[in-house]
């Protein structure tokens, strides 16, 4: 059961009403809730496939001014040229669906961000790094030690846990 006053906050974030949160997934080290852990299916049945969602509104204007700056490109040509890079995504994309298809299988590959073919959201693999720590989505790493350097980032990253 999530707190009712964790939902109220992420509502905040969000600006409506979350749907089918399972869990805050991970919390800012000043106790804010930054990710949420959804439902494969929301309350009306939606098919909703990305497991982590971002909620920090810093956070997710900070993947969205990186996403502008071409960096999700970058990130994608260096999955192409890089086998051992396109092995790890590949295996935070079979991370992602075990965990996801746990909870309930939506019948598809289909795992959001792009996994592991591309790198098409940073707010999903940023959320699926920050949900699960370092180590497992290392486009989510790169982008969350892009950030944590940054002096608005305090408080709500840990920059010891995010280093570049």
């Amino acid at each position: 059961m999530v707190d009712p006053a964790d939902l109220d906050a992420v509502a905040a974030q969000l600006g409506r009403e979350p749907r089918g949160v399972l869990e805050i997934a991970y919390r800012c080290p000043n106790g804010e809730p930054a990710v949420v852990k959804t439902s494969p299916r929301l309350p009306d049945g939606t098919p909703f496939p990305t497991l982590y969602y971002l909620t920090h509104p810093v956070l997710t204007a900070a993947a969205s001014r990186l996403e502008s700056a071409g960096v999700m490109r970058e990130m994608t040509e260096r999955l192409l040229a890089d086998p051992d890079l396109a092995a790890a995504y590949r295996r935070a994309h079979e991370s992602f669906l075990a965990e996801r298809d746990a909870i309930e299988s939506l019948g598809t590959t289909f795992s959001g961000g792009g996994m592991p073919d591309r790198v098409k959201c940073l707010h999903v693999v940023m959320a699926h790094s920050l949900a699960k720590g370092p180590g497992v989505n290392p486009f989510g790493d790169e982008a969350l030690a892009m950030l944590a350097v940054e002096p608005a980032m305090a408080g709500i990253l840990d920059p010891e846990r995010w280093v570049p």
